[in-house]
């Protein structure tokens, strides 16, 4: 039992007790009367909380000619320690196949130790891929297909594909997702800028400025509305992108936004640091932006524009980004991001983050010597301790698959549009020959 702390939902906070049974939530309820037997964890004055959702990961990730410091465990330890219960990866196809990349990523994820799920990214089209569509949201639980509009040559797709997709998503019940950068002009970018003879991780955000994140955007969006299709844009880094979604929401379209904590707290000058093992920590996609733009995407968050906050954990040691000493193209891009899924967290207590202790693979953190107050000391996941006092308390393989049902209640207005723009044609029109 947790007693006496502050109890917090989506809704409201009490002082109450939490009773736990067999890994469920029995009671809440203020002075709850147990026996001898069960183990009471004093929560006085601290915040007893649901347990952290990262919705957007990369462990184990082959990417840019390296692969992931951090796998499905050493990510995950790294996770719980700062009190995140689940996550959702994403898996990316193998040769084209979307049920081989599940495949895949379900044995590396044989080692987790906390529940996850999984995105799936589509990077081509043809029926074996509709199909795979298929199988996987009927029968592995997926709701979430990720679409590629930059690293041209690798895993973009063309308008024509998204649409396609897109159709096939709403046919399913489930939300196509966009990593929104204009991947043309990106590679012509790159192009320019290496003429110019920037070579440096400088280079990486010069190369993709924040309009052709926001073409992308403006783009998926008209696209999804064409189709009549909720769509969820990832790691919205820039104003120019937040703008767009704020508009469509407006506009009464089903858009989501994920913010990423990176693009909530740095700006971009590190990038110019002299030192290139400093500056090539910073390189992700889309880049972090000058200053102004986390602050309007703090406020977006605040207001709901943005509507969930991800890590986009996609770890690389100081060895692996040193590949792109002299050709920023090729540094590889990325940093640290009713069961009983549960922490406490206590307000008073302070941290400081090093890279030294942050339980990661990774010998670099972009957040090195940031310090903090308000500090998770427990974490409860499936019912049981998963974290305490600083050590970890589950065994590599605990962790669940978690299934996620189509058609979630982003859905729930789609069918009354269809409606609305069917009546709103006017069409076909019936003719008759006229008289000779």
């Amino acid at each position: 039992m947790i007693k006496g702390g502050i109890v917090v939902n989506a809704h409201h906070q009490e002082v109450a007790d939490v009773y736990v049974e067999d890994g469920i939530i029995v009671l809440v309820q203020s002075k709850i009367k147990v026996g001898d037997y069960v183990i009471v964890i004093d929560a006085m004055g601290k915040y007893v909380m649901p347990g952290d959702i990262d919705p957007h990961t990369h462990l184990g990730m082959e990417f840019m000619g390296s692969e992931t410091i951090d796998d499905c465990y050493s990510g995950q330890v790294a996770a719980l320690a700062r009190g995140t219960t689940m996550y959702i990866d994403f898996a990316l196809p193998i040769n084209g196949s979307l049920s081989a990349g599940f495949d895949a990523y379900t044995k590396k994820a044989r080692m987790a130790c906390m529940d996850y799920g999984f995105h799936i990214a589509v990077t081509k089209w043809d029926e074996v891929v509709s199909r795979d569509m298929e199988i996987l949201v009927k029968e592995k639980g997926i709701n979430s297909f990720k679409f590629f509009l930059s690293y041209k040559d690798s895993f973009m797709i063309n308008d024509e594909l998204l649409l396609k997709g897109s159709k096939k998503c709403k046919t399913l019940g489930v939300v196509p997702m966009v990593h929104a950068e204009n991947g043309d002009a990106v590679s012509e970018g790159q192009k320019r800028i290496f003429d110019f003879g920037i070579t440096g991780p400088e280079g990486h955000g010069l190369s993709r400025p924040p309009m052709l994140e926001g073409e992308a955007t403006s783009r998926a969006i008209h696209l999804a509305s064409f189709v009549n299709v909720p769509l969820y844009v990832v790691h919205v880094m820039s104003i120019d992108a937040m703008e767009e979604i704020a508009k469509a929401q407006k506009s009464g379209q089903e858009v989501v936004g994920e913010a990423v904590v990176s693009g909530l707290v740095f700006d971009d000058s590190a990038l110019w640091d002299p030192d290139f093992t400093i500056a090539s920590k910073y390189v992700m996609s889309p880049p972090i932006r000058e200053a102004g733009h986390c602050k309007a995407l703090q406020a977006a968050l605040s207001t709901g524009i943005l509507k969930l906050v991800g890590t986009d954990h996609c770890t690389f040691n100081s060895t692996q980004k040193a590949l792109g000493i002299g050709d920023f193209k090729i540094i590889p891009n990325g940093v640290n991001g009713s069961d009983v899924n549960i922490i406490i967290l206590n307000p008073n207590a302070s941290f400081k983050i090093l890279s030294s202790s942050h339980h990661s693979r990774s010998d670099i953190n972009v957040y090195e010597g940031r310090k903090g107050k308000g500090k998770v000391e427990v974490k409860i996941a499936g019912g049981k301790f998963a974290w305490e006092n600083g050590e970890l308390k589950v065994e590599p393989g605990s962790g669940k698959y978690t299934e996620m049902p189509p058609f979630g209640h982003l859905f729930s207005g789609i069918g009354k549009a269809d409606a609305a723009y069917l009546s709103s044609l006017r069409a076909p029109v019936h003719r008759v020959r006229s008289a000779t």
